[in-house]
């Protein structure tokens, strides 16, 4: 059940990007930052945490889960830090992901030819 409740929310978060890409004149760069700017307003407010316990990965693993990502590191940094956690807790809770990121980009680019447009 897990995995129909992931799929579902997961794909519920593709649509409204579908949707905003095809009803909208934004880049899709700035849907990209809006999903994590709403992951963050989301979770300031306390609504991010029951939509993750519900649907796990369906929520953790698009660009809304890396807002919440931040905000989550940026509270228990400045809790255990002070101000300066404000600074390193969204580096530090988010430095795995973004890593991952980065180097499977690295290695798909040295298997794969660049196409001119």
């Amino acid at each position: 059940m897990i995995f129909l409740k992931a799929f579902i929310v997961g794909g519920l978060i593709c649509v409204v990007g579908q949707l905003l890409i095809d009803n909208t004149k934004l880049t899709p760069g700035r849907i990209l930052v809006g999903f994590v700017v709403a992951g963050v307003i989301l979770s300031a407010f306390g609504l991010y945490e029951p939509i993750k316990e519900f649907a796990s990965a369906g929520a953790t693993v698009p660009l809304t889960g890396f807002g919440h990502t931040l905000v989550e590191g940026t509270k228990k940094a400045v809790d255990e830090q002070g101000l300066l956690g404000a600074l390193t807790g969204p580096l530090t809770a988010c430095s795995a992901g973004v890593m991952a990121a980065l180097l499977s980009g690295l290695v798909v680019s040295l298997f794969t030819k660049p196409k001119s447009k």
